[in-house]
C-alpha cells in the first residue's frame, strides 16, 4: 500500500511538472510553442544588406542580441503596415523594460517613393526606436527574394498613380540572428506578445 501510494505521488509530481511546462509555453522538446508559425531551422530569411533611414548600411548581425521583428511594406499603404507598425509599437510599450530588447524593423518595398526623410519621419511616428530599411529595386528584389517575400505594383485609378501588394506578415527572429516565427497579419497583439515573450525567455 506504502509503494503504490508513493507511486501515485511520484505520477502526479511528473504530471504538475508537465502542467507548469505547457504554461510557460513549451512542448514536450523543451521548447517554445510558438502561436505563429515555427520556422526554427528555416534555410532561408538568413540576412540582408540595405541602408537605413540615418544613411547607414544594416545587417542582420549589427542586431545580435535583440528580438527582432521584421516587416515588408511601403508608406503609402492604407492599412496593414500602419496596423502592424502600430500593434507592435503597443506591444513592444506593453513588455515594459523587456522591450527594450525588441527591435522593429521596417523594410519598404517601394524605394521609389520611400525616401530616407519620409522613411524617418513615417517610423518616428510609431516608434522612435524602428528601423527603416531600404535599397535599389534590384536589392528590393533580392531580399525579399531571401525572404520569400512577394510584392508588385499595381497601378492606380489616376494616370502615374500606383498602389502595392505584398506578403502580409512579420517575421521574428531569436537574439541569436535566426528566423523563428512567421506571425501572420491579424493574429492579434496577444500572440505578438506570447511569441515575443518565447524567444525572450530562449536560450537555445
Amino acid at each position: 500500500m506504502q509503494k503504490r501510494r508513493l507511486l501515485l505521488a511520484g505520477l502526479l509530481a511528473v504530471t504538475a511538472g508537465l502542467a507548469g511546462c505547457d504554461k510557460l509555453g513549451l512542448g514536450g522538446s523543451g521548447k517554445p510553442a510558438f502561436k505563429g508559425i515555427d520556422l526554427t531551422g528555416a534555410d532561408y530569411a538568413r540576412d540582408f544588406q540595405l541602408v537605413d533611414q540615418h544613411g547607414q548600411t544594416r545587417t542582420l548581425g549589427d542586431f545580435r542580441g535583440k528580438v527582432l521583428v521584421v516587416f515588408f511594406g511601403f508608406t503609402q499603404c492604407p492599412d496593414v503596415c500602419p496596423t502592424t507598425l502600430a500593434e507592435l509599437a503597443q506591444v513592444k510599450k506593453a513588455l515594459g523594460p523587456d522591450g527594450e530588447r525588441v527591435q522593429g524593423i521596417f523594410i519598404s518595398i517601394d524605394p521609389e517613393r520611400d525616401t530616407p526623410d519620409l522613411l524617418k519621419a513615417y517610423l518616428a511616428s510609431f516608434d522612435p526606436s524602428f528601423v527603416a530599411l531600404r535599397g535599389t529595386a534590384e536589392q528590393t528584389q533580392a531580399v525579399a527574394k531571401e525572404f520569400k517575400v512577394y510584392y508588385a505594383k499595381v497601378p492606380g485609378k489616376t494616370e502615374g498613380s500606383y498602389t502595392m501588394d505584398h506578403t502580409a506578415a512579420s517575421y521574428l527572429f531569436d537574439a541569436q540572428g535566426r528566423v523563428r516565427v512567421f506571425s501572420r497579419y491579424g493574429s492579434g497583439a496577444q500572440a505578438l506578445t506570447d511569441d515575443l515573450k518565447a524567444l525572450l525567455a530562449d536560450k537555445s
